[in-house]
C-alpha cells in the first residue's frame, strides 16, 4: 500500500472518529464527566384567598363566611352575590333594631384609580354597599359611610374583597336576629296575611318536599325542585296526591286542578312572575304525562308575593320556591 493511500485512510479513520465523538459527546453529552444541566426557571404565581367575611355586633349578631363582598380594580360596584344570605340576615338585624346605627366602611388602594364624583374610591364603595342596604329595607338614618385606605392584594382578575362594618347607637338590648324570630324583623310588605311567618320545615329542597304530608286532593300541598331543575322531588305523599286526583278528576271532567307557582324575593319582580308561571307549567306538562287531561289542569304565577317563609333566610327562601297544587271544587 502507497504512502498517499495510508495517510487517506487515517484522515478518514480520524475524521469519522471526530465526527462521531462531537455526536455522542458533545451534542447528547453521553461521554463520562458531568454536563452542565440547563435549568429553566417556573415563574409562579402568588395565589391570592378571598378575606372571609366577619361582621359582629357583640353577643347581638354574627355572621361568616369564606366568601366576601368583591370590588373589581378602580371601580366603585360591589358584588354582594357570594354573601347575599348573610347580608340579608344583617338587613334584617339592622330592621329589627332602629336605633342601632351601622358604619359601612369602603377600603381602596393607593394605586388605585376614583373615576367616582366621591373624594374617595373607598367612600364610593362605601357608600354602593349603603345603597344595597337601603334596598333591602334599611333606614337611611341607620347608615353611615366612610373611606379608609388600606394594603389590599388584588387577584389575577384585578379584583380585591372585603369592606368594613361598625355598630353603635343604642345602649338598649339589641333583638337577636334567630331563624326563630327573624319573621318579626322583616319589612310589612314580605309578611304574609298573618304578619309572620311558619318556619321552614326543612334546611333544604329535599327536606322540604319530604315535609310536605297528603292529606286531601282539596288541601294545598307543594311541590319542591332540586336547584336549577323544573322536574319536582318526587316522594310518597305527592304520587299518592297524582293518582288521587287522576282518579277524582276522570270521575268528574268538570273539576279542576290548580297549580300556582312561586319563587323568593331575589330577582326583579317581573322576571319572578315569569319565573313561577313557568314553573308551573312545567309540573302541568309532568301531570299531562300521568294521565291527568290538559284541559282540566290550570296554572298560575304568584312570583314573590306570597311567602311561606322569611326571605331573609336561605332556608326560607328555599321554601317560597315551589308550586302549589290543589284540586278546585268550583266548575270549569
Amino acid at each position: 500500500m502507497s504512502t498517499v493511500k495510508t495517510l487517506t485512510w487515517f484522515v478518514l479513520i480520524g475524521w469519522m472518529a471526530g465526527g462521531a465523538y462531537w455526536h455522542v459527546c458533545q451534542i447528547k453529552q453521553l461521554c463520562d464527566g458531568t454536563p452542565t444541566p440547563v435549568v429553566e426557571t417556573e415563574v409562579q404565581s402568588t395565589p391570592v384567598s378571598t378575606q372571609a367575611l366577619d361582621i359582629q355586633d357583640g353577643n347581638s349578631f354574627h355572621v361568616t363566611s369564606v366568601h366576601n363582598l368583591g370590588f373589581a380594580r378602580s371601580q366603585r360596584a360591589v358584588s354582594t352575590d357570594a354573601v347575599q344570605p348573610q347580608l340579608q340576615s344583617l338587613a334584617s338585624y339592622l330592621k329589627a333594631n332602629p336605633k342601632k346605627l351601622m358604619k359601612c366602611i369602603g377600603y381602596f388602594a393607593e394605586g388605585e384609580e376614583n373615576l367616582t364624583s366621591f373624594p374617595s374610591l373607598g367612600l364610593a364603595r362605601a357608600d354602593a354597599i349603603r345603597q344595597y342596604f337601603l334596598r333591602s329595607g334599611v333606614s337611611e338614618k341607620q347608615l353611615a359611610i366612610e373611606g379608609e385606605q388600606r394594603q389590599l392584594t388584588f387577584n389575577a382578575a384585578d379584583s380585591t374583597f372585603g369592606a368594613g362594618f361598625v355598630f353603635s347607637g343604642t345602649t338598649e338590648e339589641a333583638v337577636t336576629v334567630t331563624a326563630e324570630n327573624l319573621s318579626e324583623a322583616s319589612t310589612p310588605a314580605a309578611s304574609t296575611s298573618t304578619g309572620t311567618f311558619e318556619a321552614p320545615k326543612g334546611q333544604n329542597e329535599q327536606e322540604l318536599a319530604r315535609a310536605a304530608k297528603f292529606e286531601s286532593i282539596f288541601r294545598p300541598m307543594e311541590l319542591y325542585f332540586p336547584l336549577s331543575s323544573n322536574q319536582f322531588i318526587r316522594t310518597k305523599d305527592n304520587d299518592t296526591f297524582f293518582e288521587e286526583a287522576r282518579k277524582y278528576l276522570k270521575a268528574n271532567p268538570s273539576k279542576r286542578l290548580s297549580l300556582t307557582g312561586h319563587t323568593d324575593s331575589e330577582g326583579p319582580d317581573d322576571a319572578n312572575q315569569r319565573l313561577s308561571k313557568s314553573r308551573a307549567e312545567a309540573v302541568k306538562r309532568q301531570l299531562v304525562k300521568k294521565g291527568i287531561r290538559s284541559e282540566q289542569i290550570v296554572t298560575e304565577g304568584k312570583g314573590e308575593s306570597q311567602p311561606l317563609a322569611d326571605n331573609a333566610l336561605p332556608a326560607g327562601r328555599k321554601a317560597n320556591r315551589r308550586v302549589s297544587i290543589v284540586v278546585e271544587e268550583g266548575k270549569m
